[in-house]
């Protein structure tokens, strides 16, 4: 049985389950086609080739060969391969599952050591009036005498792949594919995540 699926997000809202207010992400679940299979005689492990979605770009060569053999006239905006024989995805998405969601968070760009590791800020005051948000010594003296590796500095912020565990399916639309999800999960609008069924 699948375990895995893919959706896009959407936005945030609010639910109200028996008299409290639960914060809720809103997700569109698209059409999952399956493509092909890994068998165990012939590739040595069991899983689904799975197309997600819809796009209008034209098909490589060997994916509209793949297409045509499985009388699909839409082409996938991914690909996907996940390991499981049968696919349904109303038997997945059943309101009150535990799952895990892992998706890229927002990418902040390069920021300093106050937003990327929470670093206190300098004095205003004694003269250091251009030193607020400096991060201040970042090496020893003789011994060492030089910067030590993974020293917490300026730096890329965000752009990374983060799982969160112990979500709940609140909502599950088989027509629209719509979803909602207890909580909040990582990443921008309209950004792809990997939703896991855990329980």
């Amino acid at each position: 049985m699948i375990k895995q699926i893919y959706a896009t997000k959407l936005s945030m809202s609010q639910v109200f389950l028996e008299g409290k207010r639960i914060p809720v992400t809103l997700l569109k679940v698209p059409t999952h086609t399956v493509l092909g299979q890994r068998t165990q005689e012939k590739n040595g492990y069991i899983s689904t080739i799975v197309g997600i979605g819809k796009t209008k770009k034209p098909a490589n060569k060997p994916l509209a060969g793949l297409l045509k053999k499985n009388a699909i006239k839409t082409t996938p905006k991914f690909i996907k391969e996940i390991k499981a024989d049968q696919f349904d995805l109303e038997k997945i998405l059943v309101p009150g599952s535990t799952i895990s969601v892992t998706g890229t968070s927002k990418g902040k760009g390069f920021t300093g050591t106050i937003k990327r590791w929470n670093f206190a800020a300098g004095p205003r005051t004694h003269g250091q009036s251009d030193r607020r948000r400096a991060p201040g010594s970042i090496g020893r003296g003789t011994t060492p005498g030089r910067v030590l590796p993974g020293k917490k500095m300026a730096g890329r912020h965000g752009g990374q792949s983060i799982n969160l565990t112990n979500l709940k399916i609140v909502s599950f639309n088989k027509e629209s594919g719509d979803l909602s999800i207890s909580g909040l999960i990582p990443g921008a609008r309209n950004s792809q995540v990997r939703i896991t069924i855990t329980k």
